[in-house]
């Protein structure tokens, strides 16, 4: 598979991911993949939202369609390889890390919207920066499919950011820059939990680097 170019997401993002939470990752592939698809779902979840909020913008119809039905296929991808392996699909709690970006969203018009849409953006980047991290310690097959996932999640977050851009109809470099601050806050901080979009685990923060088994 062509190597998909990650050169803009890695200059978008505040910070790379710490190589702990991909250790963390490694070791706890069953609620990675758990959580995975809970991300999966709610990425559509919250496209279809917009497209009920804002239904007099037809380029934010179209494109927030198009990624719905995307991030459904891959929540169904997702479904597939935990039947294969014999994981049960069940409810996690959510990781702190979109909750404490929509936080600071501003609550009129049309901030909202815009940040928002930046909110957006910053989530498929993250995902997309995430899935190419932990890919080349992964299995064959999981490693195939979060490589085959890199061009949409990229092609999402691009798609985020032009509608924020049109939205706010003016630059939007500070209100991305103030987000993105949160972010970083985020994935390089302790967290309690290990989730997709957490950040450093506590309790995980120590083990036998990326060679470790998960240890569920």
């Amino acid at each position: 598979m062509p190597q998909t170019d990650l050169s803009h997401i890695h200059e978008f993002l505040p910070c790379p991911t710490p190589t702990a939470w991909v250790e963390a990752a490694l070791r706890n592939q069953q609620t990675l993949l758990i959580d995975h698809a809970h991300c999966e779902k709610k990425a559509a979840s919250t496209a279809l939202g917009l497209m009920y909020r804002y239904m007099d913008d037809p380029d934010l119809l179209h494109r927030m369609s198009r990624l719905a039905r995307e991030e459904l296929r891959h929540f169904e991808q997702v479904l597939a390889i935990l039947e294969k392996r014999g994981i049960e699909y069940g409810y996690l709690s959510p990781a702190r890390y979109a909750g404490a970006l929509h936080a600071h969203a501003r609550k009129e018009e049309p901030g909202r919207l815009v940040d928002t849409l930046i909110i957006g953006a910053i989530i498929e980047a993250r995902s997309c920066e995430r899935f190419a991290e932990v890919a080349p310690h992964l299995d064959e097959e999981l490693a195939e499919f979060y490589n085959s996932l890199l061009k949409s999640e990229a092609r999402h977050y691009e798609d985020y950011l032009r509608l924020a851009e049109k939205a706010a109809g003016e630059a939007i470099d500070e209100r991305v820059l103030a987000l993105l601050a949160v972010e970083r806050e985020q994935i390089e901080s302790p967290d309690e939990v290990f989730r997709f979009h957490s950040g450093i685990p506590r309790s995980l923060s120590s083990g036998s680097g990326l060679g470790a088994q998960f240890a569920e």
